[in-house]
């Protein structure tokens, strides 16, 4: 399940693209979930563990993904650490709850992600309740953010 804290939380890594450079494993990068998200998020395809190609800069290294690319990947395979989820737009939220879908992730994040409009289950860990809906995402993450 998806737990997500609001607002402020010291101990989470907030700078996940600093972070990603220097801690991903090449492994990661062709992985069947993570060419999955490279492909939706970036539009890119996955060539080899050092080299995705991009319609915009054509052959790059990972460490070239976009900022939410690498936020889902730290999320997916580093399950040490809790990561702000900022740097993700609105085109990340499927991809959160799909990793979170058979296993407890826990996320900081400080503004309102639009999870659509289909029914899903986050646990809000400033209140601990769980919410099934947009309707109530916003209105317990409006108390945070």
């Amino acid at each position: 399940m998806l737990n997500i804290y609001f607002g402020d939380m010291p101990e989470a890594i907030y700078n996940t693209n600093i972070y990603f450079n220097n801690t991903y494993k090449d492994k990661w990068i062709t992985e069947p979930l993570s060419k999955d998200i490279i492909r939706n998020v970036d539009r890119s395809e996955v060539i080899d563990e050092k080299t995705i190609l991009s319609p915009i800069f054509g052959n790059m290294s990972p460490k070239k993904l976009s900022g939410g690319v690498k936020t889902l990947l730290l999320i997916a395979h580093d399950k040490s650490k809790i990561f702000n989820v900022s740097t993700c737009g609105d085109n990340c939220a499927k991809w959160l709850l799909k990793i979170a879908a058979d296993k407890k992730v826990v996320i900081n994040l400080r503004h309102l992600m639009d999870f659509g409009q289909d029914e899903f289950k986050i646990r809000i860990l400033n209140t601990g309740k769980i919410v099934k809906n947009m309707g109530e995402l916003v209105s317990e993450a409006g108390k945070y953010v």
